[in-house]
């Protein structure tokens, strides 16, 4: 399987690499995984609504350029389906075994995701109804990624 996750924004935070980092290091043993970085739009803090959509366009064609067309695509949305640790290893082992190998998760940036890449996507998916940065959320999908992946596979990790 292959696994990318998709987003907006350079991470700065050290302590976010390193974390990132050291799951994707766990990840390796079992599949293919890959964080690619599209650069935001700079903007200033108080856009019109038409501004905000002008950057989310941009920041959408970024994305999109990156997902090859056989890819299963996963938006993170507030608005999408709160999934258990249990049911995303569900699905990611539905995908790989009657989908596709080859999945892609989307982080949007301050300001979320365009419609083009929402509508580009399969599916929907959201860690509550509460507004996490976007840097932080890419650490939090990693380790549910690994522990996915654990809970497939029968091994210890998940609790």
């Amino acid at each position: 399987m292959f696994i990318q996750i998709i987003s907006v924004g350079k991470l700065k935070e050290k302590y976010l690499t390193l974390g990132i980092a050291e799951y994707a290091k766990r990840l390796t043993p079992y599949l293919k995984f890959q964080m690619i970085e599209v650069a935001d739009e700079k903007a200033p803090d108080n856009l019109s609504e038409a501004e905000v959509v002008q950057v989310k366009v941009r920041e959408g064609e970024r994305i999109l350029a990156h997902i090859k067309s056989e890819a299963h695509v996963i938006a993170l949305a507030i608005d999408g389906k709160l999934w258990s640790s249990e049911e995303l290893a569900a699905e990611l082992d539905r995908l790989g075994t009657y989908g596709t190998s080859h999945v892609v998760f989307v982080i949007g940036g301050s300001h979320g995701l365009s419609d083009d890449v929402m509508r580009r996507a399969q599916q929907r998916m959201s860690f509550g109804r509460m507004t996490l940065p976007h840097q932080l959320m890419r650490l939090v999908l990693t380790e549910q990624i690994y522990r996915a992946v654990k809970i497939n596979r029968g091994e210890p990790y998940h609790k």
